[in-house]
């Protein structure tokens, strides 16, 4: 189970972070606007928005389980 969990960790290779964002801000938008705008685009540019689009909902899903466990523990 925690090789699933830590799938994403790889996906992206260094060479390439921060490509997509880069091409976001170029284009005067901000990576959700230029990730949804891309998304059924054919090619690399098409896998790079849906995958941002899928770093976005996992982020927003650690997010919202790390403030519930703190209102429901207290922990930080």
């Amino acid at each position: 189970m925690a090789g699933k969990k830590k799938w994403m960790r790889g996906v992206v290779k260094p060479s390439r972070k921060g490509v997509f964002t880069a091409k976001a801000n170029a284009a005067g938008q901000s990576v959700h606007e230029y990730a949804e705008e891309k998304k059924g685009a054919g090619g690399t540019l098409g896998k790079e928005a849906n995958l941002a689009l899928t770093f976005e909902k996992t982020a927003h899903k650690h997010k919202v389980k790390k403030s519930l466990m703190k209102k429901m523990y207290g922990k930080k």
